[in-house]
């Protein structure tokens, strides 16, 4: 037996052994909550009324870092899309309408009456957009962190559309690594922080508990789903053309990708212009939209400059009060 696949079944038993124990130690913060055969994950803290309800970017798990910031100035709620989390894996099509309707269904059977201001993080804008479609007498407001435009993204460029089917591809390597164990050593390793050291900023059993997510194969596979399903989800929002005068608060970060050596190969330039003119489509999405710059942030705004969205919540408490 070589050297390599002695030490990739260590890797695996380890990952194994490390996966029964953390599975038996930590129990989901929040509830389970069956939506039709299958279960979602619900996290809330905090009092007062409008009730904030997060809905993560594609692959994130956002909302963990700044709930407890949140819960400080009202009721917030966070919940793991199907597939993410303490969430069961859903057997329907990864696209925003079935995901609005799962929030739903989430939210009427937890009992989370409405008003509701919803905190949509990349992805997750289109689902809060189309969640305000859907059920405008439930929306106080709507907060797009680095949000998409559906417009642009169904015209993307040739060379960002090589770059989604490289992510893609990636997803197949990441999934056979959380299977043999191979993630969850980088996470052990630190490589996490090292990649982004603004994790270092935050609590450690916060980082701890959202690294654990990345180590399990239904983390990246419901990734590769979600992203596989990126353009007919852009068609099904594409209904939202006009939210009358909702107020909306549009975070833009200053740069999708810090430069660094984990990303020279990335169009970095290009990205950004195509991203400059979605958020100018976004801004006209209603007539009470307004821009706030994260100057000092990536696309991961959560965890770059987490303040600008706890500014962005509280922009539209005031205008509700």
């Amino acid at each position: 037996m070589t050297i390599k696949w002695l030490f990739l079944i260590i890797t695996t038993i380890y990952h194994g052994l490390a996966s029964l124990l953390e599975n038996r130690i930590e129990q989901p913060p929040g509830q389970l909550i069956d939506v039709g055969g299958y279960r979602l994950h619900l996290y809330c803290q905090g009092q007062g009324t409008p009730t904030v309800i997060i809905d993560h970017s594609l692959g994130g798990l956002d909302g963990y870092f700044l709930i407890d910031k949140i819960a400080e100035i009202t009721r917030v709620c966070i919940y793991d899309r199907a597939g993410y989390g303490w969430s069961d894996i859903s057997p329907k099509k990864r696209c925003s309408e079935e995901i609005v309707k799962e929030l739903n269904i989430l939210l009427e059977k937890a009992n989370i009456q409405p008003p509701y201001i919803l905190v949509g993080d990349s992805f997750g804008s289109y689902n809060v957009r189309l969640y305000a479609h859907y059920f405008p007498e439930k929306v106080l407001g709507l907060v797009l962190g680095d949000g998409l435009h559906e417009q642009e993204m169904l015209k993307m460029p040739l060379a960002l559309r090589f770059l989604k089917y490289f992510f893609l591809s990636g997803f197949i390597f990441s999934i056979l690594g959380a299977i043999l164990g191979l993630i969850r050593l980088l996470g052990n390793l630190k490589v996490f922080e090292l990649i982004k050291p603004e994790l270092k900023k935050f609590p450690i059993q916060v980082t701890r508990r959202v690294k654990h997510f990345f180590y399990r194969p239904k983390h990246w596979l419901t990734m590769g789903r979600e992203m596989g399903n990126l353009e007919e989800s852009a068609k099904q929002v594409s209904a939202v053309k006009d939210l009358g005068n909702l107020p909306i608060v549009s975070v833009k970060s200053k740069t999708f990708f810090n430069p660094s050596i984990f990303n020279f190969y990335m169009p970095i330039r290009t990205v950004n212009k195509f991203r400059d003119k979605m958020h100018n489509k976004l801004l006209k999405l209603s007539s009470n939209c307004q821009q706030l710059e994260a100057s000092k942030s990536s696309h991961f705004i959560w965890i770059d400059q987490p303040e600008i969205i706890l500014e962005a919540i509280q922009l539209l408490l005031v205008r509700n009060e």
